[in-house]
């Protein structure tokens, strides 16, 4: 599993006007293929009167889906330029579909491709650790002064006869932070590893998603 990775997070939509040709993009996150296409066949319900619907989309850890097409433009001027701007930015699980009204500059494309992107923003998806760390009272204060210390992110507190903190840990610090715990605690096993989410900080807040 990636413990990091870039994509969008909702559909957003920019335009440019380029010659006197209108290109219109369209961005939507995408898991599967099928929810790719159906996005497509939906734009192009939308904008049947243009003269183009070029698309491209990247699916998967690897990127191992990437499909693209021109639509009838001169073959390689316009999916082509589209998937690079998804290559180049390595923006995962997104389709962008770039409508063009006749006249004007086919290079375009990517220029429309790019503000479909930047007006929908590029998240980065961090793979967290989610651990409950049980401590008594006594021993509270330090442990959540040490888990701030070391940058992670204390989600929740609960207060009960012990002190149970939530703590979501970066997945590639979680081993490093097991230890520290181990110390902290002179070997008494505090922090219980629950599962793992990915998360994406929006706003100064961290945000968990089902990714």
């Amino acid at each position: 599993m990636l413990k990091k990775y870039k994509t969008i997070l909702a559909q957003a939509e920019a335009e440019i006007v380029e010659k006197k040709s209108r290109f219109i993009a369209t961005v939507r996150p995408v898991k599967t293929e099928e929810e790719a296409r159906s996005f497509i066949e939906e734009l192009k319900k939308k904008y049947w009167d243009a003269t183009h619907n070029v698309f491209a989309y990247q699916i998967g850890e690897r990127n191992e889906i990437q499909r693209f097409s021109d639509d009838g433009e001169p073959q390689g001027t316009a999916g082509m330029p589209v998937l690079n701007v998804l290559k180049g930015e390595d923006v995962k699980d997104t389709a962008i579909v770039v409508t063009r009204y006749f006249g004007g500059l086919v290079r375009a494309y990517g220029k429309a491709a790019k503000e479909g992107l930047l007006t929908a923003g590029i998240a980065e998806l961090v793979l967290y650790s989610r651990y409950f760390v049980t401590v008594d009272y006594t021993d509270s204060g330090k442990v959540q002064y040490e888990i701030l210390q070391d940058g992670h992110v204390l989600h929740d507190t609960q207060y009960t006869d012990q002190v149970q903190f939530c703590v979501l840990v970066e997945s590639e610090q979680s081993e490093a932070f097991e230890k520290k715990m181990l110390d902290i605690m002179k070997g008494k096993q505090a922090a219980e590893k629950v599962d793992e989410v990915f998360g994406v900080w929006q706003n100064g807040e961290l945000q968990l998603t089902e990714s």
